[in-house]
């Protein structure tokens, strides 16, 4: 094959327009099951209050006949509980030529790197609020911390870990809870044992959140590939079943959730969200800040809580290994 002299070829061009794609491609995580089943609800301080409250066991309740006597019956107290709110905040600074200039993928530099941190804030909420940590009222040198989620579960505790130091919290959000020293397997006696529990303190959970790892190994508890094959019929190709996302339990039906978000792989959340909240004392907002040059600067904001209702209504299995 012969090319005929002075024939333009693009090898040689140095006016080639570059083809670069007007999508920009993110597979990053946003799901936030946690955050998102949470209720909302505003606060007017960065400590804010409520009571829980519970019935006794049941009693021997019966009377004489003509009995007359009267005597006060012994009463259960509301609980009054409290936490605080957190701030988190993303800052952007674009220079006045970075805005103007014209981006592939996306329109003004600065609306697009706001959009990207509220996505990233959500992200960092969940992680938060599923963190092992006790609330902190702060001072000038410490933020405030709001109580995560396992600082607030204390009565319906079951650990598969040894060594260490495994306790439950006070269910108060005053302090964390205990790590064992070393993971162990997750069973499923260790899951009927805290939904066992949580139907004996009065609650009905229906949520099992656990981030992917241990998500897996619950599906591997009770089945094996080969026993999930599917027969088909006709045309319709087999296919396996290698997943459990319902658990039927003697209390109840469960949605088995993972949350890629969380914090840590060793902790397993059965949960009612009716009764976790998010308490905002400052909503997602964008902050206009001071102009001193050439430059745009914006503050992404939002300072938030974490309610627990009634600690009694949820559980955890700790310590868990995939």
């Amino acid at each position: 094959m012969t090319i005929a002299a002075n024939t333009s070829l693009t090898f040689s061009s140095v006016a080639i327009r570059e083809q670069l794609s007007d999508v920009i491609y993110n597979i990053a995580p946003l799901d936030t099951p946690f955050m998102s089943g949470c209720s909302k609800q505003t606060v007017d301080n960065t400590f804010f209050e409520w009571q829980t409250d519970t019935i006794t066991a049941g009693a021997a309740n019966r009377k004489i006949e003509g009995d007359d006597s009267i005597g006060a019956d012994a009463r259960v107290l509301p609980t009054r509980l409290g936490n605080y709110t957190q701030i988190s905040q993303y800052v952007n600074l674009t220079s006045g030529t970075d805005d103007a200039v014209n981006y592939a993928g996306h329109g003004k530099h600065q609306a697009y790197q706001l959009a990207k941190n509220g996505k990233r804030m959500k992200r960092d909420m969940e992680y938060m609020l599923t963190f092992n940590t006790a609330r902190v009222a702060g001072d000038s040198t410490t933020a405030r911390t709001t109580a995560g989620l396992q600082s607030w579960l204390g009565t319906n505790y079951q650990s598969v870990g040894s060594g260490g130091s495994p306790a439950a919290s006070a269910g108060t959000g005053t302090n964390a809870m205990g790590d064992a020293g070393s993971t162990g397997s997750i069973t499923e006696a260790g899951i009927k044992a805290v939904i066992k529990d949580c139907y004996e303190a009065g609650g009905n959970p229906d949520l099992i959140l656990c981030k992917p790892t241990i998500k897996q190994a619950i599906s591997d508890l009770t089945q094996t590939v080969s026993a999930l094959r599917t027969e088909t019929k006709g045309d319709v190709p087999a296919h396996v079943v290698a997943a459990v996302d319902v658990y039927v339990s003697d209390f109840g039906t469960f949605k088995i959730q993972a949350d890629r978000n969380a914090w840590r792989d060793r902790d397993v959340f059965f949960l009612d969200m009716d009764f976790w909240a998010i308490a905002w004392l400052r909503p997602f907002q964008t902050v206009e800040l001071a102009k001193t040059g050439d430059a745009t600067k914006q503050m992404l904001l939002a300072e938030y809580g974490l309610v627990s209702k009634n600690e009694k209504s949820s559980g955890i299995l700790a310590d868990c290994a995939a």
